[in-house]
Parts: C-alpha cells; structure tokens; sequence
C-alpha cells in the first residue's frame, strides 16, 4: 500500500493527497512535521535527506519532493491522464511548471503573511509582508488572465497542473488581506471546491501556522 508522510497543514503535502484523492488510491497516511515530529528519526531520513515532507513510500520506490511525487503518482497510475498527445500537451507542461515556479503566492501562507493575523510585526517585517502581498496580487492577475474562460486552468477537466496551483487558493482567499478582483480566478476556486479530494485535503484549518516562518 502507498505510504504518505507529512502533516495535513502543510502545503506541500496537500497537493500530494488532493491527487492522491483525485485518483483514489488505496493510503496510508503518517502524520510527520510540526508537532507531530519524526522528521529527524534516522528512519525517516533514511528515506529523504532533507527531512521534510511529503515523501512516499510505493512498495519500496521512495519519492520526496512534492512535485516529483505528483508527477510519480500521474505516469504509475494514471499514464494518460491530463498528458495527451496533442498540442495542449506543452501548454499544460509549462503551465504547471512556469506558473509553480513563479508563483510568490504557492509558499503564500507562510510565517510572514500569517504574521498579519494575530501577532504584530516589526516595521521591516510588516514590509516584507506587504511586498509579498503585493506580488501575490501580480500573480493572481497574470492567473486570472491566464485562465479566461476556461473550466480549469489547462481546458474542461482538471489537469495535473490545477494540482499545484490550486492548492494556494484556499488559503489565498482565507487570509484576511486586500485582493484584486480575479473573476476568473474565483470562479475557479469555487469549481475546484465541488472536489470533494479538495474540501478534504486542501481545505484544512492552518491556525497553527500563524506567525511561524517554518516547521
């Protein structure tokens, strides 16, 4: 049976089992990280020698790194899906990769911005912030633009590249801060929460990360 590690609050860690309950896949999940620990016991850097999560365990194939196993996962189970021999094909490739790459808003949720809610912040702190918003901002426009009218980002079906991206959505428009309009976005958003993988894995209360810049 597949084994997961990683909490259920972390980013990375809720894309790999949104997929994983997209395609349905037979699980086991280990809470790792935060106060759940085990990251530094020498079985579980065994498996990854950055210690962190998420990693896999498929049989005996080990796969960290979340992109990586959201890739794994699509060409072992599901060889076809959302990677088809057509010219959407690349964009759907570049779509995942340039869109992740330079996305301010996929670590969105982090130490800094989260800062904002219960916890005041220093002067060049409260800077940092705002920039980072602000980049957000720039990005959930290009996005918006991107997506136009389409169902989901890359055509009429979630695509592996909805994964990533998507991901940041729920927390994007959960934190209390001041957000361009993004009609398309939004319209989105609200389609990929009819999933029910989504509500369960990606819509998960991230309180115990307010104020924290890492696990």
């Amino acid at each position: 049976m597949l084994k997961v590690w990683g909490r259920r609050s972390s980013f990375n860690q809720q894309k790999v089992m949104w997929l994983v309950g997209e395609l349905q896949l037979p699980h086991e999940h280990i809470q790792a990280g935060g106060s759940f620990g085990r990251l530094d016991d020498p079985t579980f850097l065994a498996m990854t020698p950055h210690g962190r999560v998420p990693v896999i365990d498929d049989d005996g194939t080990i796969v960290w790194e979340s992109h990586t196993i959201l890739r794994y996962l699509r060409g072992q189970v599901r060889p076809g899906w959302v990677l088809v021999r057509r010219p959407g094909r690349a964009f759907r490739v570049r779509t995942l990769d340039g869109l992740v790459t330079n996305n301010p808003s996929a670590g969105l949720p982090d130490g800094r911005i989260l800062g904002l809610q219960p916890n005041p912040r220093a002067a060049t702190e409260l800077a940092a912030i705002q920039a980072k918003v602000a980049a957000c901002a720039r990005h959930f426009r290009l996005l918006d633009r991107i997506i136009g009218d389409r169902r989901y980002l890359c055509g009429d079906s979630l695509a592996l590249a909805d994964i990533p991206v998507g991901t940041s959505l729920y927390r994007y428009f959960e934190i209390e801060i001041e957000r361009p309009s993004v009609p398309n976005v939004e319209r989105w958003y609200r389609r990929l929460q009819e999933h029910p993988a989504y509500q369960e894995h990606v819509m998960v209360p991230f309180s115990e990360l307010f104020g924290r810049l890492d696990y």
